[in-house]
């Protein structure tokens, strides 16, 4: 599975027995985006709240879990090693791009997000159900997480001086140039030293990611065609989605800087670049 696949791809393939779908959508987010399609899913879709898969212990939004408790999870809802995996959102793309991103971290690379999620579902009159898919079966997930996949504080802070890499900031040209405030209460905006911003708008067309010809104009015009990047945003969410941008040009998967501008601006030793 290439990362994203198509509405016309899941049709065809809803009745593979070795196929899994996660419906990702959530019932708010920081950023106001709400569960606009409440009640509707695709068939045999099991639903999945992201805050249960992440670092309960953190005081980060979508810390990004222990092997343990991902591997947990998977077994709750019958996924195995082998299961082919498609993720969405009723957004379009907004969650789903961070569950694809942490199942590729944990190992698994049978994952694919749906272009366009469950709005292009929808307007293309697939059908739908009205509930999601119960399931009670067991099954064994063994990950095994690729450490250098997740960047810390540490390390972010360490490359502003060694430029081993950079990093990619996903939100706002005004919470990146610090002239709009951040939506989480008591944080500064502004950004990581050396950063360079790409909205994750901005590989996006609508609902779904811009074609491959689009993305690969945007990262040459922001200079990052031969860098080797990092990817950050609020909490770790809307990084993803240019990760996944990233992979479609790539086919490489991205490391995301988990901790993202939360952390950052919350520790007072932080240096804070904004707009010129």
């Amino acid at each position: 599975m290439n990362g994203l696949i198509t509405t016309d791809w899941l049709q065809k393939h809803l009745a593979d027995n070795d196929l899994i779908i996660l419906d990702v959508s959530q019932s708010t987010s920081v950023n106001n985006q709400n569960d606009v399609h409440s009640a509707i899913y695709i068939p045999g879709a099991i639903s999945l709240s992201l805050k249960d898969w992440s670092d309960s212990k953190s005081q980060l939004p979508n810390t990004f879990p222990s092997p343990e408790h991902f591997a947990a999870k998977c077994q709750e809802i019958g996924i195995k090693n082998d299961s082919k995996i498609v993720v969405y959102d009723d957004q379009g793309l907004y969650f789903s791009p961070r569950i694809w991103w942490m199942f590729n971290a944990m190992g698994h690379n049978k994952v694919a997000v749906l272009d366009g999620g469950l709005p292009k579902w929808i307007n293309e009159a697939r059908e739908t159900a009205s509930e999601t898919r119960k399931t009670s079966l067991k099954r064994n997930f063994e990950p095994k997480l690729t450490k250098g996949l997740i960047k810390s504080y540490d390390q972010i802070y360490q490359n502003i001086d060694s430029d081993e890499f950079v990093v990619v900031d996903a939100r706002s040209k005004g919470r990146f140039d610090g002239t709009a405030p951040e939506p989480r209460e008591g944080l500064s905006s502004g950004h990581i030293p050396k950063s360079v911003n790409l909205p994750y708008t901005e590989v996006l067309n609508g609902t779904s990611l811009k074609n491959q010809d689009e993305l690969q104009n945007i990262f040459n015009l922001k200079g990052l065609s031969d860098r080797k990047m990092v990817f950050s945003c609020g909490s770790g969410l809307t990084a993803c989605i240019v990760a996944l941008a990233r992979h479609q040009l790539t086919n490489q998967l991205s490391p995301i800087y988990d901790g993202s501008w939360t952390e950052w601006a919350q520790i007072v030793s932080s240096p804070i670049a904004t707009a010129d």
